[in-house]
């Protein structure tokens, strides 16, 4: 009886250590919203040279890293920035958000859209966007700049 009752007592403290552990992971992946992502997206790009039509790694313009961000997010755009400035409701500058678009006229003889930048913040009316110019590639700038802000015709939003 003895015996038994030290068994009973072994095998209870033996199993009651053996209890199992509940692990949580936290996944944060997907606690960012899409425009977070897309800018995201964009600043990979940063410093990337400026090629007309380019999409890649190797040289891209300004609507094609627009393009290719919201792409890499499974959003389709055109792939021009005339077409692109279609693509949503126009928004005043004091709502534009991050992820939205803007809009330029550069250049003398510009009669239409043919320059795009993608909204990365906007704080206290201090607008900074991503885009790809011809002599510097892929950049950020401050809308309150001097050249952008006289070249400045539209803002979107697309999200």
């Amino acid at each position: 009886m003895k015996k038994l009752l030290v068994l009973t007592v072994f095998f209870s403290i033996i199993l009651s250590s053996c209890s199992s552990t509940k692990i949580v992971v936290k996944n944060n992946k997907n606690k960012s919203s899409k425009a977070d992502r897309i800018v995201e997206n964009a600043l990979k790009y940063k410093g990337v040279k400026y090629k007309f039509g380019g999409v890649t790694k190797k040289g891209m313009d300004c609507s094609g890293v627009i393009y290719v961000a919201f792409g890499e997010e499974n959003f389709k755009l055109p792939r021009v920035s005339r077409d692109m400035a279609k693509s949503g409701p126009e928004i005043s500058l004091s709502k534009t958000r991050k992820g939205d678009l803007l809009f330029f006229k550069t250049g003398k003889s510009s009669r239409n859209v043919n320059h795009v930048g993608l909204v990365i913040s906007n704080k206290k009316g201090q607008i900074r966007f991503l885009h790809s110019t011809s002599s510097r590639g892929v950049i950020t700038s401050l809308l309150s700049e001097k050249y952008w802000n006289k070249a400045f015709v539209k803002a979107i939003k697309v999200l």
